[in-house]
């Protein structure tokens, strides 16, 4: 079965958070699962599958890697370019919630307890939470998680808030009636604080939107929720891992059990017009790496970002 999807693949142009522009280039794109078991690779090469009509090369998204590749290589006639490379975090679900916890140092576990504790403490006792995965519960966690998210950074200025489409929530019903969903929604009283929603594909639930109210923030819900959602997943016992996917943050890293190199590699085809791109996003990509770590060393980004944070 061929696992390729021809399609236009836009190289985003990125200031910080903010898309510039883009420009597309036709690839063959497939990602490598968490499921697959795929080796780890010194140098990637081309695949050996024809290139479909129109089609530029190929992307292969989440590809293991022995060592950090090059941003910029050659491999034949390809251009070999990774510029995302990260430690790929998951959680291995095939043991005790007992086992999983010694994985944390006595510090972390203290702090994660305390914090559990303290929202606890500030709802009265007990922590409202649900678990959302039958058809019939999504259309109120859709309502729930879509109250949570409008009012979130991602949300207002990036467009990267959890969708709530009638496409979108008719997916999540059609994947809840296979039970290949779970959902979570944690509350402060009746008023929705954390929402936290994952697929499930070859027994691998996808860490796919995670958001909290900004109001919320000094309580860490996000990361209560994370807890309490990992503890139910134990006790279900019926899931292999859960896969945080691409790219990397102290939450994902907090929770993982695992860690492992992986790239998203693009092997395009050597000619004038990829060459132009590809550098110049390079280029760009590295801007913006310099800038934001110079407005973070003179404490201009986090300025910048309570501001956008809690601009209402």
């Amino acid at each position: 079965m061929n696992r390729w999807q021809c399609r236009p693949v836009p190289f985003k142009f990125q200031l910080g958070d903010w898309t510039l522009f883009s420009v597309p280039i036709p690839l063959q794109v497939r990602a490598v699962k968490l499921s697959d078991q795929t080796p780890p690779v010194v140098a990637p090469s081309p695949p050996a599958d024809e290139l479909m009509p129109g089609s530029q090369g190929f992307l292969i998204r989440g590809l293991p890697i022995v060592a950090p590749l090059p941003a910029i290589s050659r491999s034949g006639d390809y251009f070999r370019y990774a510029p995302l490379q990260y430690q790929h975090c998951y959680i291995d679900l095939g043991q005790s919630f007992e086992s999983y916890q010694k994985k944390f140092s006595s510090k972390t576990r203290s702090t994660i307890n305390r914090k559990i504790r303290k929202y606890a403490e500030h709802c009265g006792g007990s922590i409202p939470w649900k678990t959302y995965k039958a058809p019939e519960d999504m259309r109120e966690f859709f309502r729930l998680a879509r109250a949570v998210s409008k009012s979130t950074y991602q949300e207002r200025l990036l467009d990267a808030g959890i969708p709530g489409s009638e496409a979108f929530i008719a997916q999540a019903e059609s994947l809840a009636a296979e039970q290949r969903l779970r959902a979570y929604i944690l509350f402060d009283g009746e008023r929705p604080v954390s929402y936290l929603y994952c697929p499930v594909e070859e027994g691998v639930l996808t860490y796919a939107y995670l958001g909290y109210d900004p109001d919320y923030m000094h309580m860490s819900v996000g990361t209560v929720l994370q807890w309490l959602a990992v503890e139910q997943l134990f006790e279900e016992a019926c899931f292999r891992y859960f896969d945080f996917t691409e790219g990397q943050s102290d939450h994902k890293r907090l929770f993982a059990t695992h860690q492992q190199q992986r790239a998203n590699v693009y092997l395009v085809k050597k000619n004038l017009r990829n060459a132009v791109i590809i550098k110049s996003h390079m280029f760009m990509e590295r801007f913006s790496t310099w800038l934001g770590t110079m407005l973070e060393r003179f404490g201009i980004k986090a300025r910048i970002k309570r501001f956008l944070r809690f601009a209402r």
